[in-house]
């Protein structure tokens, strides 16, 4: 038996080293053909370490950074081969392939970098950090009460910019000897400022609910999907009502770790393909596409599992519902919203159209609401994060200025190819 799982493991590696290097490829012929990239010309970096399963993380800062382009041009460094192949098929931003640390070394010292941005705790991040003249800024990838958002890994930053009030509290109680007042900068949900989109469908009298689970998770601790607990029954309902349209956006790791939850998805999804051929009237959406916003703001009611889902639903003003993990070892923070959430189990999951109804009727959930989104994002006036948010890179841009200044004398930062291919990783 353990012959035969390494075997799998072994054929596994073996394919996705195949993937990786056709990747690799296609992405090196795509930018050759853009040609050279201009010397001295980005003045801010996002670095993606990561394949294309967790594109997710960077999609959504594609319209801030885009707009955030326009005062100072932004760059994404891209590690992973099959990321940057996503990258540059989405064509939101600039792309450099800097697979190995001589190619990350050779981008850098052509450009005018100052401020890097990361969206993710990849180990990979470590390697960029090595560049002391740039701040290194942890953005994330959403905001969440779940345990990643206090990691102490918070310190290997410069900076951390923050959605509000409630993740300054959540830090100062966990992160000790760190000057969040100088460290850590508010700047809302800028991505609440571009939720708007096109639709799939045309809107008509129907209640739209908004369906959208996180993965299984690794540990029992992280077990906050809750597909295989109560999705199947909660979607059948919304189904059967004939006055709800559904919209399913389910993690795009859904199903990684147990096969079971990758199939409870998949019966989901044939589903929502069976509904919409018994009616055509009926236009439910399962959606994976990459773009997250006009099913926020589209959703009369939201259902979203313990995960980011949670506050990007928070920020856009209107009711939500966060389903209760069955497993009792799942971790719940209960300093939060969470701690006053409208909680939905897997027993109330087939009961789900009257419990959209009571929350949508009920002006106590609606006033509890407001005040959450104003603890967590402060002003969500439209604009008003994405302007906080430039205002964050101007402040550290003029600090950048201020410093280099000061150092303008000294070179600590070259490396010759010796020190370069010892620290290469591939």
């Amino acid at each position: 038996m353990g012959l035969i799982s390494d075997g799998r493991k072994a054929l596994a590696l073996v394919r996705r080293a195949v993937r990786g290097r056709a990747a690799a490829r296609d992405v090196r012929a795509r930018l050759g053909r853009q040609g050279p990239a201009p010397s001295d010309h980005y003045r801010v970096a996002v670095y993606f370490a990561d394949g294309e399963v967790n594109m997710y993380q960077i999609r959504q800062w594609y319209r801030p950074l885009e707009h955030l382009a326009r005062t100072w041009p932004v760059v994404v460094l891209a590690r992973n081969a099959t990321g940057a192949r996503v990258l540059l098929s989405d064509g939101a931003l600039p792309v450099a392939f800097v697979p190995t640390v001589r190619d990350l070394e050779e981008y850098v010292a052509g450009q005018d970098i100052r401020v890097v941005l990361y969206v993710n705790q990849n180990t990979r991040n470590f390697q960029m950090f090595r560049y002391g003249r740039r701040w290194h800024v942890f953005i994330n990838h959403g905001e969440s009460d779940k345990m990643y958002m206090t990691t102490n890994q918070f310190k290997a930053y410069d900076y951390a910019f923050i959605a509000g009030d409630a993740a300054r509290e959540r830090l100062s109680r966990v992160l000790r000897d760190y000057d969040l007042d100088r460290r850590a900068i508010d700047i809302g949900r800028p991505q609440a400022d571009y939720y708007a989109g096109a639709l799939p469908y045309t809107p008509d009298e129907r209640t739209v609910v908004l369906y959208a689970p996180t993965w299984e998770g690794d540990r029992p601790s992280a077990h906050y999907g809750s597909i295989r607990t109560h999705g199947e029954a909660l979607v059948r309902a919304l189904l059967a009502s004939g006055s709800h349209r559904l919209i399913y956006r389910p993690h795009p790791r859904s199903g990684v770790v147990d096969p079971e939850y990758g199939a409870a998805n998949a019966r989901i999804i044939a589903a929502i393909a069976a509904a919409n051929e018994a009616d055509a009237t009926a236009h439910h959406v399962y959606d994976a596409g990459p773009e997250l916003g006009w099913q926020l703001a589209a959703a009369d009611v939201a259902v979203v599992d313990i995960s980011a889902m949670v506050y990007d639903r928070l920020a856009a003003d209107k009711p939500l519902m966060v389903t209760r993990p069955v497993n009792p070892e799942a971790l719940i923070d209960t300093h939060g919203y969470l701690s006053e959430a409208e909680w939905l189990t897997a027993d109330q999951a087939p009961r789900i159209v009257n419990e959209a109804a009571r929350l949508q009727g009920d002006p106590a959930a609606v006033a509890a609401l407001e005040g959450w989104v104003r603890r967590y994002f402060g002003d969500t006036t439209p604009g008003a994060a994405t302007t906080r948010f430039e205002a964050a890179i101007r402040l550290l841009m003029e600090r950048w200025e201020h410093w280099h200044g000061e150092t303008i004398d000294v070179d600590d930062e070259t490396a010759d190819a010796a020190d370069a291919a010892e620290l290469d990783d591939e």
